[in-house]
């Protein structure tokens, strides 16, 4: 890491928002395999209840979405994955908007703070998520900290960059998108500070020679270490931003 830290790079499901990506993938592959898919369920391992949060972070959170959702259906034994998961994808995608649109979403008051912080100390900050649905999230919160939806200038408008979406060659846990983002900030990989609370996206950061911040919203902590994260905190609050400016990524003291 360099002596310095110029620009923060943040995650958005998990992080900034507690999203309904969880929810949609969960309830998808259920209306899917109670549905239409509903003769393979006696050649998979699926039931109602083995779609864990364990499941969703491990094979689904950080990842594009065709990616999730291969390896989601490869998880559960469904067979024909290659050929059922991008029908899995629409329907989970179809399923998440009317969620976002019906506000089923809540921001993460400590993310934002921090999002505000880290400006006010004169960082440049980027968007950086896997889901194409990241810059509607972030456009439905109002800046100022109201309820979704109440108007005015949103959290988007914070970001100095934002890559969340994008085509990249290669998906989490590669680094393509946080190289992106780092570019698109005008900083060097090592000035950059990744925040991630999925092990796919710690991995990523480190792979592209940047510092990684574990957010361990689900206690996940020991996941976020194993993959590699610099420091892991159950809250950004925790996060002494003064630090920055010397280079460490560190807790605050007391």
């Amino acid at each position: 890491m360099s002596d310095r830290v110029a620009g923060v790079i943040f995650d958005v499901d998990g992080v900034l928002v507690d999203s309904p990506h969880e929810r949609a993938w969960r309830e998808a592959l259920r209306e899917l395999m109670e549905g239409p898919w509903s003769d393979l369920r006696a050649h998979a391992t699926w039931t109602p209840d083995a779609f864990t949060s364990r499941v969703y972070r491990e094979e689904l959170s950080g990842r594009p979405r065709m990616d999730g959702a291969l390896a989601a259906l490869r998880r559960f034994g469904v067979p024909g994955a290659e050929a059922r998961a991008a029908e899995y994808a629409d329907h989970k995608q179809a399923m998440v908007l009317r969620l976002i649109r019906a506000g089923e979403f809540t921001p993460f008051s400590d993310g934002l703070r921090f999002v505000r912080a880290v400006k006010a100390a004169g960082l440049r900050v980027a968007a950086a998520s896997s889901s194409r649905n990241a810059r509607l999230l972030l456009s439905s919160i109002p800046a100022d900290g109201g309820p979704p939806g109440g108007g005015g200038a949103s959290v988007a408008e914070l970001f100095d960059a934002d890559v969340s979406g994008r085509a990249f060659a290669h998906g989490k846990p590669h680094p393509d998108m946080f190289l992106a983002a780092a570019a698109e900030l005008g900083v060097a990989p090592a000035e950059a500070v990744v925040v991630e609370d999925a092990p796919a996206g710690v991995v990523a950061a480190k792979a592209g020679g940047m510092t990684a911040l574990g957010v361990a919203r689900a206690d996940d902590a020991p996941l976020l270490e194993a993959a590699g994260a610099d420091l892991v905190v159950a809250n950004l609050d925790l996060v002494d931003v003064d630090a920055l400016d010397e280079g460490r990524v560190v807790a605050r003291s007391g």
